[in-house]
């Protein structure tokens, strides 16, 4: 078979612990994703990066690896004569396999209960990244998945085999988290129990709302007129569009919180909408537009540069 360097495929070191590790594969799933990337061959190296992953997460399946030693990526090899012993159960074949096949099978070692392949053995996890829209987290959604893994038929051969799955998840998910969905991974033998299915969520960035957890905000454009003379505007929210009084004298920057409008937690609590006022100025306007505005300048005595004057050329 070939060799696959793993830490190479990762950017880690191989005395890495296992939270750089999760963090180096957040980082380059995010980028290769092959919903979202634009990098050359995303699919490929999104692939690349699950099974290094896949390997290196699970403290077993990494000291097996491990035990192969140091080869060139691409490299013809076979592992050592008493790899399979230790690692195997001794009925390992190396013909014929994938590396990341090989490592599949590695899940739950039957050979050290001394009761041989009548061990119940617990399925694969899954894993895999997801991307949601805001208003997809902000109601819940079901998603469905196609996946392809590696497992372990009855024979002991190793097959990939095709999982199509619907997945409902929740509403109030934030970016970066993690939701697990239990029974959804691969399928235990002998009695064992199947494996789960774990989402990285990614929630894509929204045209105007911006997320910080649970929160959600908003830059709201106002016209000088409207600011100073107060009105009602209508602005939009996930759940819908509503109005919102403007007080006269808003200035640039004043922040108004709608309360209980954000994300729903998973209590039920909902964080906030924090609409965040912008003075709009117009770039082009009419003739009698900017006489108005000109009459507007002569007989006013506002002065917002006041304070910068007290104390000048001391």
């Amino acid at each position: 078979m070939k060799y696959k360097d793993y830490y190479a495929i990762m950017g880690v070191d191989r005395g890495a612990s296992g939270e750089v590790i999760k963090k180096a594969y957040r980082k380059l799933a995010r980028k290769y994703h092959p919903d979202v990337s634009k990098e050359t061959n995303a699919e490929e190296r999104f692939k690349e990066v699950a099974e290094a992953y896949e390997t290196l997460k699970d403290p077993e399946k990494r000291a097996a690896y491990d035990q192969l030693g140091r080869h060139a990526a691409g490299q013809e090899f076979r592992p050592p004569p008493d790899w399979g012993q230790a690692f195997g159960g001794g009925s390992a074949s190396f013909e014929d396999i994938d590396l990341a096949d090989l490592f599949a099978g590695l899940t739950g070692r039957a050979h050290r209960s001394g009761r041989g392949g009548n061990m119940p053995t617990s399925g694969r996890d899954f894993e895999a990244v997801i991307q949601i829209t805001l208003e997809q987290a902000f109601h819940g959604t079901e998603i469905e998945l196609d996946l392809s893994a590696p497992e372990v038929d009855a024979s002991g051969q190793v097959r990939r085999v095709p999982h199509h799955l619907k997945v409902r998840v929740p509403q109030g998910v934030t970016d970066g988290q993690k939701l697990r969905v239990p029974g959804k991974g691969g399928k235990g033998a002998n009695g064992g129990r199947d494996g789960d299915l774990y989402l990285d969520i990614q929630v894509a960035a929204h045209p105007f709302f911006r997320v910080d957890g649970q929160d959600l905000y908003l830059d709201l454009p106002l016209t000088p007129w409207e600011a100073v003379l107060g009105t009602s505007v209508e602005m939009p929210t996930p759940a819908g569009k509503i109005a919102l009084k403007i007080p006269p004298g808003t200035r640039a920057g004043a922040q108004f919180r709608l309360a209980g409008r954000g994300l729903k937690r998973t209590d039920g609590k909902a964080g906030n909408l924090y609409a965040i006022v912008q003075i709009a100025v117009p770039t082009v306007i009419a003739e009698s537009e900017r006489a108005l505005f000109k009459q507007l300048a002569e007989i006013s005595t506002f002065n917002p540069r006041g304070h910068l004057e007290t104390g000048a050329g001391q």
